[in-house]
């Protein structure tokens, strides 16, 4: 699913620090050419409706569904992102440059509700949500939704106590627990930490309620009638009643017979939860590949000791390619974030190149990586990566041949074909020292003159008679080895404001 597009690649456009300013969907707009030049081809935009913090919600904590910033709610006409004419007028942007568009949906809860109703409840263990640590009691829960801002357009359903399992605040107590409610159960077909992973956060949404999956569906339609997204991330699929997306993304896809590529968010280092949840949805959507992410976490951390032979070993792209999108960082991983894990600057470059520069699996690039993290005063990389984007655009074909027979240095090549001029590619990168590994490329490119495209190692490979080159690298780094060619060819200067050259980020934090 997904990788329709030949060697195609994901973005994800945001970082949580972006500021809140109503700008992203007009920045977005006048970027959807340079995007694609780059050879994006497919966009994650954030959530696009109002959120209960106003301007200052990153989207997640969903009030109205049906608010894509036209109406005045929570404080503020616009999202964090802009109003809904921008956004829509975005999507159009992006679209109409051969960039598909996939919205961010959040279906597991909602949050800052007009109004609290007096509902009975247990409080549930933490650590055991199906253990009761209190008898029934009356609690205040913020549970009405009425949206008086929006007063009934597009919908006029109410959210109330009845279509939610539990909240963890009660106001009459102020006390914070996770409270489910005494007439409901939690949603079987969730993840089995802390017994059912049912409840996150906020009001939790009941999915064994028809009434509230009538309500989605029709929700879904009115969104994809009004945006006409190609295709969804599904936000924290392991809350949610696993039989309810198949369902879902059924009646979307049979109603507009489209594809509507969909990627979930399963949050799990186990390749195998992984694989029982799409057994179980019926591999429904790709799931994001988390443990691949945890192994470059891992790698980077391991000051040279992690075995390279070992990076793909119980990830998704390995067991399932067809359902894995890969990637490096994203909005939780990064420092101060629920799940911070960010990857070290110095292994960035090679992780990219290990999910850019592979035929399996559909990579996604982070806002965070490319365009920098400007509250930490963070540069990106956009450089090593224009690079990469390119390469994995141009000469990313033909036959692979890997290269992991040694525990610190190993790389890869591809042949090209004949479709592809000059296509053909050889990587080698390390965790510790430096060195060099000979590897076979192919006899088509016999003769052939090799650089680095990164520019971290100065000295040519010319490929012998048989088709092999001697390929280095530098310590603790990566090298992407190509047909020597005039430098714009290899790096295409579309837009002077974002500089397009290749710079080797220093590697304080390896000491190999």
């Amino acid at each position: 699913m997904g990788n329709k597009v030949e060697n195609g690649v994901m973005i994800q456009y945001f970082e949580w620090y972006l500021p809140a300013d109503a700008s992203l969907w007009r920045t977005l707009t006048d970027k959807a050419h340079y995007l694609a030049s780059r050879g994006v081809t497919s966009i994650w935009l954030p959530p696009a409706y109002k959120g209960a913090k106003g301007i200052e919600d990153v989207g997640y904590g969903v009030y109205d569904h049906y608010d894509l910033g036209e109406f005045d709610q929570k404080g503020t006409v616009p999202t964090k992102y802009g109003t809904k004419e921008e956004y829509l007028k975005c999507i159009e942007a992006l679209q109409s440059n051969g960039i598909d568009v996939y919205a961010d949906i959040v279906l597991n809860h909602m949050m800052g509700a007009d109004d609290k109703e007096e509902v009975q409840a247990v409080v549930n263990f933490q650590q055991n949500r199906m253990e009761e640590i209190s008898p029934v009691m009356d609690i205040d829960a913020w549970t009405k939704f009425d949206f008086p801002g929006r007063a009934g357009k597009y919908s006029d359903f109410t959210w109330d106590s009845t279509c939610f399992s539990g909240v963890d605040w009660d106001e009459r107590s102020q006390k914070n627990e996770i409270y489910r409610f005494a007439n409901v159960s939690w949603d079987e077909g969730v993840d089995r930490e802390n017994v059912n992973y049912d409840y996150l956060m906020g009001a939790d949404i009941n999915f064994s309620n028809q009434r509230v999956r009538d309500e989605l569906a029709k929700w879904g339609q009115w969104y994809l009638d009004t945006t006409h997204v190609n295709g969804f991330r599904l936000d924290a699929v392991k809350h949610i009643k696993s039989d309810f997306f198949g369902e879902w993304l059924y009646k979307l896809r049979t109603r507009y017979n489209k594809e509507l590529f969909t990627v979930g968010e399963y949050w799990h280092n186990d390749v195998n939860v992984l694989e029982d949840y799409l057994d179980t949805c019926y591999h429904c959507m790709s799931l994001f590949d988390v443990p691949l992410h945890y192994n470059f976490f891992v790698a980077c951390h391991s000051n040279g000791e992690y075995d390279m032979r070992d990076i793909f070993k119980g990830s998704l792209v390995d067991a399932d390619p067809d359902h894995a999108v890969t990637f490096v960082d994203n909005h939780d991983t990064q420092t101060g974030q629920a799940l911070e894990s960010a990857i070290l600057d110095w292994f960035v470059p090679l992780a990219y190149a290990l999910i850019l520069l592979r035929p399996k699996g559909y990579p996604c690039v982070f806002y965070g990586d490319y365009y920098g993290i400007q509250k930490f005063g963070d540069p990106g990389f956009s450089g090593e990566l224009d690079v990469l984007l390119f390469i994995r655009r141009k000469k990313m074909f033909g036959e692979l041949h890997d290269y992991f027979d040694n525990e610190d240095l190993v790389g890869w090549t591809l042949e090209g074909d004949d479709e592809h001029p000059d296509s053909g590619l050889a990587v080698v990168m390390t965790d510790r020292m430096g060195g060099i590994k000979d590897m076979y490329v192919g006899e088509r490119h016999a003769g052939e003159v090799w650089v680095d495209a990164l520019g971290i190692c100065g000295q040519e490979v010319t490929i012998d008679e048989e088709g092999k080159g001697r390929f280095t690298c530098s310590d603790g780094s990566c090298s992407v080895w190509v047909r020597e060619a005039a430098e714009e060819t290899i790096i295409p200067r579309f837009d002077e404001s974002v500089e397009a050259t290749a710079v080797h980020h220093g590697r304080e934090s390896f000491e190999g």
